[in-house]
């Protein structure tokens, strides 16, 4: 017995020998430097040490800078040798004046070991996960011996998808949901994908079996209507508005392009394809006019028409937001900061955010009041004019010619506006964008290019008859190029006038006289001039008719206009310089389109401008512009991102939670789905993921408060247009009437409190009044109530994520806004039973929530009628007042739309389970 014992003890101590050996020589785990290192570097040490600064000489935001000469003259990080690495030595110190990081709190031990490791084994500089390329992801796969029962994975794994969140879900022992009842996924499927709750057609023949799981998804695909879901979600990131914003914050015409993305979400337009129209639509060959209407993404940004302002500030205000706004909808990028300096933790150089700036800084708008350059729409007796004049090039001139004059009478570039005139003697520029010239008053256009034209297009407005002006060459004693007379002209007029023919740039010097007026009399206001090349044909019959078609086409007010972009022309192109700590007066170098250069190579054979920008960001090898669409997507269906950090995927992000899923669906949706939205939309729905129940109990709650695991169904409330869309819906009111100018539904009076001009909500009649929140005209300084309530904002800027909040106002305004209480009595009394007060209440919540009513709930709401039904009876004038838009409303009706209103300030009513 002692034997044994003694031989047990020996081969006890043994193993524990051959283990403390094993520890002392196994090789030590390698410290990455993304997921490990990085973070620390940026939460404790970049502060001082990154970006803004560099304490010391000491840098962590490059790689370069982090091994570089410090000013201590030797490096803080010797890469193998962190005994040595002065680095490592102040972490460790014991004196505060010394340690670091300083004044703050020493780091952990974990954490200097986990530093120290890293220098030790070399120091290597990896590459935060979101700038390398997706790979090839192998799908997990899964066996029946892993934990969960043959019956429970087979019901769950309908797609890949599900593959790789089982994985996840085994390794933390957790069970998925069985799947939702089938009433309750249709309506979680038509609230997500067409943000209207499904058909009673569709829902019973999805509940009987006619209709499959499959089958219902592509049915709500192929509707109209989600276009207008999914626009919603666009808009938010355009920051699409029906007024310019600041303080006039007077309309804008620019509903095209709203219409234009629901038709584009609708066609399933691929994602590249979709980009490259919006960056850069005006520059594709031949664009078409859909194709122009797109690149009004980047017109949405805000116009500043208040007096005294500055043109060019503002304009150089909206190429920085187009630049920050670019990144953050097509890269999950945070480059703003990079305008006033380095990024404090992503690897972008301030140089290289006026790089990029170079893209955007040649485009035509600048700031007027006009904002042009804006597409017109002629109407078809208007059409046939402009069709006269592009055939009459068409045969006699040639191609460039053609489209010279095609896009002068679509959108009127290029042209010399006002704010290009400098020297004004007896004049002003005036707060409209016009140049006000006195009797002997003069001005002068630098570098002006006349393209050897013989004519030169005013517009103008002319105050009096008999105005003589004249253009020289260079100064007032210059050659004449052109002298002629202009008449008093009650509107703004556009006429040609002859010059003299010279293919040069040059200042033109431009004065006026008229006698007859008085000496500081504004005799005439200059809007733009310009010079075409001219127009071909002047040898043969009918010039004359043709160029008069053309000057009434220039002079014709199109019944519909929407802002887009155009290029500046060679001869007026600008130069881009780097802003001094991000002020546009302190311009310093000058730079020329470039991207960063920590982000994917830019091939040679794109050109340096909007389009060559654009294909960088749909190229293959970004590795951001497929990840940012698939996040954002399974955002907006499961509430929260495989990213929770939407708008930024940077090195601050948090980590992805599934991160092989991510870089899966990436590379799917570039690779097998061609870009489609709407391929990817559906193999997200289609999975057992998503069609989990969204139940939850205490303890999963406890392990998994924000569904991170996806081992339960989305449960989220619906976004302020949903909830007002769908409470028309289920009353029989929504309208289902498309495109179109804003509308403006029943809305509180006196929240409009407009300045400088006579604009007022008018509240539309008709079917207007009820149409989808979509269509709702939002105008930036107050926008409508009722979706602020509800977290829609005021889209002043880009807006990546809506903060859903839980307030009481969410409340008053389902009790009290017009719109509902409306929807209510549609809802009382289209499912009202005569005479049976728990069927038409029963009814009614059925319609409104897609589920049998509980007895509990039934007993509360009949409590409710009945009450009431009191009240009203007591008072007949209550009935009146309440129900106002009735001719004879009878107290029972009233009590039934009190109980049907009640029903849509449910938690089932409002949220999408």
């Amino acid at each position: 017995m002692k034997r044994k014992i003694y031989i047990g003890v020996c081969i006890g101590m043994a193993l524990v020998a051959l283990a403390l050996l094993w520890s002392s020589f196994k090789p030590t785990e390698k410290v990455d430097f993304s997921t490990q290192v990085k973070p620390i570097l940026n939460n404790k040490c970049i502060t001082c040490h990154g970006g803004v600064k560099k304490n010391g000489g000491f840098s962590l935001l490059f790689e370069e800078e982090a091994f570089a000469i410090t000013e201590s003259g030797k490096p803080a990080i010797i890469p193998g040798d962190a005994s040595g690495s002065e680095f490592i030595k102040r972490l460790k110190e014991e004196d505060p004046e010394l340690r670091m990081p300083y004044e703050k709190a020493k780091l952990s031990d974990e954490e200097i070991d986990l530093l120290t490791r890293w220098i030790d084994q070399g120091a290597e500089w990896g590459e935060h996960w979101a700038y390398s390329l997706p790979k090839k992801v192998d799908v997990p796969t899964w066996t029946n011996e892993a934990g969960f029962t043959f019956e429970k994975s087979s019901e769950f794994l309908q797609n890949n998808i599900d593959n790789f969140i089982l994985a996840r879900l085994e390794s933390e022992q957790v069970e998925p949901n069985p799947p939702a009842e089938k009433n309750v996924i249709a309506r979680r499927l038509a609230l997500d994908l067409t943000g209207l709750p499904p058909s009673k057609k569709l829902l019973q023949e999805f509940e009987n079996g006619a209709l499959s799981y499959e089958a219902l998804t592509d049915t709500l695909l192929a509707q109209k209507t989600y276009g207008e879901k999914w626009a919603t979600w666009w808009l938010d990131l355009a920051r699409y508005a029906d007024s310019k914003g600041y303080e006039k914050d007077m309309g804008r015409s620019i509903w095209k392009y709203r219409d234009w993305v629901i038709d584009a979400f609708n066609k399933d337009l691929p994602y590249d394809q979709f980009t490259l129209e919006q960056l850069a639509g005006d520059l594709l060959p031949d664009p078409s006019t859909d194709q122009l209407i797109a690149t009004a993404f980047h017109r949405n940004t805000m116009n500043n028409d208040e007096g005294g302002t500055d043109d060019e500030e503002y304009r150089i205000a909206t190429v920085i937001d187009r630049v920050n706004t670019t990144f953050e909808v097509w890269q999950s990028t945070t480059i703003g900061c990079v305008q006033c300096h380095g990024h404090p933790y992503d690897p972008f150089k301030h140089e290289e955010y006026f790089k990029l700036m170079a893209f955007f800084n040649n485009t035509r708008d600048e700031d007027t009041p006009s904002e042009g350059p804006v597409l017109k729409f002629y109407d078809s007796k208007q059409q046939q004019d402009v069709d006269k004049v592009l055939n009459w090039i068409a045969k006699n001139g040639t191609p460039k010619q053609h489209k010279t004059y095609k896009d002068f009478m679509q959108f009127t570039e290029p042209v010399y506006k006002s704010h290009f005139f400098q020297e004004i003697t007896n004049g002003s520029y005036d707060d409209h964008a016009s140049v006000v010239l006195w009797d002997d008053g003069n001005c002068m256009l630098e570098n002006g290019y006349t393209n050897n034209a013989g004519y030169v297009y005013l517009n103008y407005r002319s105050h009096y008859d008999g105005t003589r002006m004249t253009i020289r060459e260079g100064d007032a004693n210059g050659p004449i190029l052109g002298q002629f007379t202009i008449n008093k002209a009650k509107n703004n007029t556009t006429s040609q006038f002859p010059i003299k023919k010279i293919d040069r740039k040059t200042n033109l010097y431009i004065e006026t006289q008229n006698n007859t007026a008085a000496k500081e009399a504004n005799i005439i206001n200059i809007y733009w001039i310009a010079f075409l090349e001219d127009m071909p044909g002047q040898d043969k019959p009918g010039w004359s008719s043709i160029n008069k078609a053309f000057l009434k086409t220039l002079n014709t007010n199109t019944p519909t206009t929407v802002p887009i972009l155009a290029e500046n022309p060679s001869y007026m192109q600008r130069t881009t310089q780097v802003f001094d700590r991000g002020s546009w007066l302190s311009k310093t170098d000058t730079v020329q389109p470039s991207t960063p250069g920590s982000l994917s190579e830019w091939n040679p054979e794109w050109p340096k401008d909007r389009l060559g920008l654009s294909q960088w960001i749909v190229d293959k090898k970004n590795p951001l512009t497929a990840r940012t669409l698939v996040n954002r997507i399974w955002h907006q269906i499961y509430g929260r991102g495989l990213v929770a950090t939407i708008e930024d995927i940077g090195s601050q992000s948090d980590a992805p939670s599934h991160p092989a899923l991510l870089d899966w669906l990436s590379l799917r949706l570039m690779n097998e789905h061609n870009w489609s939205m709407k391929a990817l939309i559906k193999e997200i729905v289609l999975s057992g993921t998503y069609r989990q129940s969204s139940k939850s109990t205490p303890e999963m709650h406890q392990k998994d408060p924000n569904n991170e695991l996806y081992a339960r169904g989305p449960r989220i409330r619906l976004g302020a247009e949903a909830i007002r869309d769908q409470a028309l819906a289920v009353s029989g009111l929504l309208s289902d009437k498309m495109y179109g100018p804003g509308v403006m539904p029943p809305q509180p009076d006196g929240v409009w409190q407009t300045v400088y001009n006579g604009a007022q909500w008018e509240e539309s009649k008709g079917e207007d009044r009820y149409r989808r929140g979509v269509y709702t005209y939002l105008k930036r300084t107050s926008p409508y109530p009722s979706f602020l309530t509800f977290d829609a904002g005021s889209r002043e800027v880009c807006t990546i994520r809506r903060i859903v909040t839980n307030t009481p106002l969410q409340a008053l305004v389902t009790l009290n806004d017009p719109v509902y209480l409306e929807a209510s009595y549609a809802l009382a009394k289209n499912t009202r039973v005569m005479d049976d007060i728990d069927k038409s209440i029963a009814q009614s919540y059925k319609r409104a929530t897609y589920t049998d009513i509980s007895p509990n709930k039934l007993e509360a709401l009949k409590a409710l009628y009945q009450e009431s039904l009191l009240e009203f009876r007591k008072n007949e004038e209550a009935n009146a007042l309440f129900l106002h838009f009735d001719d004879k409303p009878t107290p029972e009706l009233c009590a039934l739309t009190v109980v049907a209103n009640a029903i849509m300030n449910l938690d089932e009513f409002l949220t999408k389970a």
